[in-house]
Order: C-alpha cells, then sequence, then structure tokens
C-alpha cells in the first residue's frame, strides 16, 4: 500500500499545473497586436494600472488620431478589462483540472456494551479522479484557448468601435464647422432681404422664403453642434476617459482617401485563417469532442476509490486492511449523457461550419461596400467639389460685374458648403467602410447598415435661391 501511495504521490506531481506569471493573457496580446497593431494589457494590480495611466497620458498630450484614439481604448476601456478577467479564470479551472483531488479520511468510534470500544478508521483515494486527469485537463486547455479567443475577440471589437467613433467625431465636428457657415450666409440673406422689404424693393414671398431658409440652418446647426458632441463622447466612453482626460484635442478634418483602393484577391482565405470566431468555433468543437470522449470513459464507472482500513477494538489487537468501493450504474447506464455529449458535438461542428460561411460572405460584403464608399467618396473630391469651385468662380465674376444679385452669390455659396459637406459625409462612410472591412479579416462585422445608422444627418442642398 504504501508503494501505491508513493506511486499516485508521482503521478499527482507530475501532472500538476501551475498558476503562470500572465494569467494565460499572453496569447490575447500576441493575437490583438497582430490584428490591430496596437497593445493591450490586463491591470491586474496597481503597478500596471500606474503603468496604463502613464501611457494614457502620454498619449492624450498631443491631438488623437485614429490609431492613438485605439491604443488608449485598448489599454484603458474598463469593460475590456473586466472580459479579460474570464481568461485568468479559465486558467484557474485549468489548473484546478489538473489537481487530484486527495485522499479523503474517515474516523467511526463505536462503543458497546459494558467498556467496550471498536474504533475503525479509513483513507480512500479517488483513483478514477486520478485516471481522468489527461483528459479533464485537455478539456481544460480548449476552454482556455476558447476563452483567450472570445476575449481576443472583445479586444477587436472595442478596437472598431473606437476607431469608427473617432471618424464620426472628427467628421461631426467637421460637419459643424461648415453648418455654421451655412447659418452664417442665411443669415446674411435674410437680413439683406428684410432691410430691402422695408423700403419696399422686394417681394414678401421671396423674403419670407429667406427667412426660413434661415431658420431651418439655425435648427440644422443645433443640430449638427450635438452630432458633434454625442461622437466625441462616445469616443470618450470607448477609451474610458473622465474628468481632466476630457480635454483631449481631436484633428480639424478627416484623413484624405488612400491613393489606390485595395484589391479583393484572397481575402476570403485570409478572413478563414484569422478571423477569431471561426478559430473559436473550430476550438470549441475540439473541446467538445474531449468532453465526449470523457464521458465515453465514464460511462458504466462513474465512482471508484481505494481505501485503507484500520480496526481496533478494546483489549484487542489493531485490524488492518483495505477496501474497494466500486459504483455500478444500475439504473443509469450513461447513453443519455453520451448522446447529449455527441449531439453537444455536432451542434458545435454545425456553428463552425456556419461560421465559415458567414466570414466569407461577410468579407464579400464588406469589401463591396468598402469598394462603393472609395468611389463615392473620389467622385466627390475629383468631380463635384470641384465643379461646385467653378461654378462658384463664375458666380462671383458675373456678380462683380452687376450680372447676378447679391442672393444669388449666396445661395451659391450655400450650395458649394452642401457640396463640401457631401464629400466629408462620403469620405467618412469610406473610413468606416474600410474599418468594417478590417474586422471582417479578423473578427465579426457588424456590416455597414448600422454604420449608416449612427452617422451624422445628411445636409441637403439649398435650391431655389
Amino acid at each position: 500500500m504504501r508503494a501505491v501511495i508513493a506511486w499516485m504521490a508521482i503521478v499527482v506531481l507530475a501532472g500538476c499545473r501551475s498558476l503562470s506569471d500572465d494569467a494565460g493573457f499572453a496569447s490575447v496580446e500576441d493575437a490583438v497586436k497582430q490584428r490591430t497593431g496596437a497593445s493591450t494589457k490586463w491591470a491586474r494590480n496597481d503597478a500596471d494600472a500606474d503603468s496604463v495611466r502613464g501611457r494614457v497620458k502620454e498619449l492624450l498630450a498631443q491631438p488623437l488620431g485614429p490609431t492613438e484614439a485605439v491604443q488608449i481604448a485598448l489599454l484603458n476601456n474598463p469593460g475590456l478589462q473586466a472580459s479579460y478577467a474570464e481568461v485568468g479564470i479559465a486558467e484557474a479551472d485549468l489548473v484546478q483540472a489538473s489537481r487530484w483531488r486527495g485522499p479523503t479520511f474517515s474516523y467511526a468510534r463505536l462503543r458497546r456494551g459494558g467498556h467496550e470500544t471498536e474504533i475503525e478508521r479509513g483513507v480512500f483515494f479517488d483513483v478514477l479522479g486520478l485516471l481522468t486527469i489527461p483528459l479533464s485537463t485537455r478539456a481544460g486547455e480548449s476552454r482556455l484557448q476558447a476563452t483567450q479567443n472570445r476575449a481576443a475577440a472583445e479586444a477587436l471589437r472595442v478596437a472598431l468601435d473606437t476607431r469608427k467613433a473617432w471618424f464620426l467625431a472628427v467628421s461631426a465636428h467637421e460637419t459643424a464647422k461648415y453648418m455654421e457657415q451655412v447659418k452664417e450666409s442665411a443669415e446674411a440673406s435674410a437680413e439683406l432681404a428684410r432691410r430691402m422689404a422695408e423700403v419696399g424693393n422686394f417681394p414678401k414671398l421671396t423674403q419670407a422664403r429667406e427667412q426660413a431658409f434661415y431658420a431651418e440652418a439655425t435648427a440644422q446647426l443645433a443640430r449638427a453642434r450635438h452630432n458633434a458632441t454625442a461622437a466625441r463622447e462616445r469616443l470618450a466612453r470607448l477609451m474610458g476617459l473622465w474628468g481632466e482626460d476630457l480635454r483631449f484635442e481631436l484633428p480639424e478634418r478627416l484623413p484624405d482617401l488612400p491613393p489606390a483602393v485595395r484589391e479583393g484577391g484572397e481575402l476570403e482565405a485570409q478572413a478563414l485563417a484569422q478571423r477569431l470566431d471561426v478559430q473559436g468555433s473550430r476550438r470549441e468543437a475540439q473541446s467538445l469532442a474531449r468532453t465526449l470522449g470523457l464521458t465515453k470513459v465514464t460511462r458504466f464507472v462513474n465512482l471508484l476509490e481505494v481505501g485503507v482500513l484500520s480496526s481496533s477494538e478494546t483489549d484487542k489487537d489493531t485490524q488492518r486492511g483495505w477496501e474497494v468501493e466500486f459504483g455500478l450504474p444500475i439504473f443509469d447506464f450513461g447513453g443519455p449523457r453520451v448522446a447529449r455529449a455527441e449531439r453537444l458535438y455536432m451542434q458545435a461542428a454545425n456553428r463552425t461550419i456556419e461560421a465559415a460561411i458567414n466570414a466569407r460572405s461577410e468579407v464579400r460584403e464588406t469589401y463591396s461596400a468598402y469598394r462603393t464608399a472609395f468611389d463615392l467618396a473620389k467622385h466627390y473630391r475629383d468631380e463635384i467639389v470641384p465643379l461646385r469651385k467653378r461654378i462658384s468662380e463664375e458666380v462671383l465674376l458675373r456678380y462683380n460685374g452687376m450680372l447676378m444679385s447679391v442672393f444669388e452669390l449666396l445661395a451659391d455659396s450655400r450650395e458649394q458648403v452642401a457640396a463640401v459637406n457631401g464629400y466629408i459625409e462620403a469620405l467618412r462612410d469610406f473610413w468606416l467602410a474600410e474599418s468594417d472591412l478590417q474586422m471582417a479579416l479578423t473578427g465579426r462585422s457588424p456590416g455597414m447598415a448600422a454604420t449608416m445608422r449612427s452617422g451624422a444627418a445628411s445636409v441637403a442642398p439649398a435650391g431655389g435661391h
């Protein structure tokens, strides 16, 4: 029995795991770094929190670009930090699964008539638990990998939301700035119409139209300013900022279009190789397959313990021996448990196939949105805005030659500003589509429909002036 106990101790010590220094988070850091180019950190103590705080302060000291905003969110978003704890929990479960629960002790004292007393002592060892430790450990490893994948996917989602929020905030600010020009132009036109009407040189209907446009421009400016504030606040929430940090600066305008559009090529294959949801589904299926193997092993034997007994009675020598406790499933032969495990595996396998199909489809859809948005923004930049500029130059020449009225000049100015606003929105939609495409290649894309709904309201060009 001493040899058996020694052998058990050797097996247990050989199979035991210990908690790692990084709590299993290194793979999450690597996955996020490879797919975003930014680093993330799980702040598990005061030293880590101080390091993150210092880095955030350093990034906030200059106007934020989309890359800097994403970096701050990956370091400072509190919801993301909470999700990282799941990795540590999964690692702790894995370490627990690799450890044997150890022996159990029993003690019984029986008093008989007179002065006779019987004492029975026992030590029991969970042999079945020891034998199934390798299977439990492999299943725990798969669950840890799935948890790491989910944490990385959540980090990519936060990165995508932050990047899109940055483009929305900058474009909303830029739109509000141009709406101020529309309002100023409308105000000047309405004031001039009022003065001319007072001296009887202007029709009442035309004056009313100018006043109505001024009132509408004032309302649109208020709406644009609120949209700019809301977009900035959403960006601040994603970056986890509050207090003095809310004074961060953003650029005055959006980045220009890239010189060339990205080609489709092997995007579908790239998505299948890199997307975390596809990898996570595949690993979940593998984990369930291992669990199925564990279920079959324990199908007929659900309790197996070996015990060492010691019994003594008053005025008698101590008796020693051993005992095996072996439970048989008389009423339950494990069929339902095996069937359940098999069906869970088939469910996971079909979800893996579904994830692959969805990944291919989302890549095609987001790439179509990306190309369309690029073409539209390029059309605004190369055709509509230059054409509006030439028209404004001609109108100004005619006005200087006293061939056009000041109202026509002001109306043309409003139309030119509206064209610029249209280009801003097209440029914003391109960068949002580009962000969605990146997510479709590495994580899971929410699609362009939600992007368009979240955008600022379009500014309709003024007509009839």
